[in-house]
């Protein structure tokens, strides 16, 4: 009984001392359009991206689409992308652990919802059926397109731990 009281005391405090992420947002009439779900260009498809999970809101975490920035999610948004149809596309978000990235093949005039999964320890996209896209993206709100933070690689990461590691250096006896 005390550990749960414990555990839902540093909850409670957790999420008091983290707020939730935000990002420019469009116009009431561009996220009004976009979830008309209209036929995309002809030859397009149609890729929403979206994100709704509770895990992560303090969290923005950036979306490619094959390679191109398309911005950072914040919690309970979503981005419209017309990609080339009749090709393979690969959406990809950051992450902390591993690039995670999803390939799909789009046919011209279909819409293709991703979701993007915030958990504890991870980030990743998948494909979501059209129904339940359609549902959970009407609920959101639209950002706007923007920049990505440069992508980190391995080495990054590397350099960053030993840059860490020598400053700790001199504070430790």
């Amino acid at each position: 009984m005390r550990t749960t009281i414990t555990c839902a005391a540093l909850l409670l405090s957790y999420l008091a001392m983290t707020g939730c992420a935000s990002v420019p947002m469009e116009g009431m009439e561009e996220t009004s359009i976009a979830k008309k779900f209209n036929p995309p260009v002809e030859g397009n498809s149609g890729l929403y991206i979206y994100r709704n999970s509770f895990v992560g809101k303090a969290l923005k975490k950036d979306v490619w689409v094959d390679g191109k920035c398309i911005g950072e999610t914040a919690p309970d948004v979503f981005f419209y992308e017309e990609v080339e149809g009749d090709k393979f596309h690969t959406i990809s978000t950051e992450s902390e652990f591993s690039p995670n990235e999803l390939i799909v093949e789009v046919k011209s005039g279909m819409h293709y919802f991703i979701k993007q999964n915030m958990v504890f320890w991870d980030v990743g996209v998948e494909l979501v059926d059209e129904e339940q896209g359609k549902e959970e993206v009407s609920k959101l709100d639209m950002a706007a397109q923007g920049t990505c933070r440069p992508r980190r690689t391995l080495g990054d990461e590397l350099y960053n731990i030993q840059s860490i590691g020598s400053s700790l250096g001199g504070l430790l006896p």
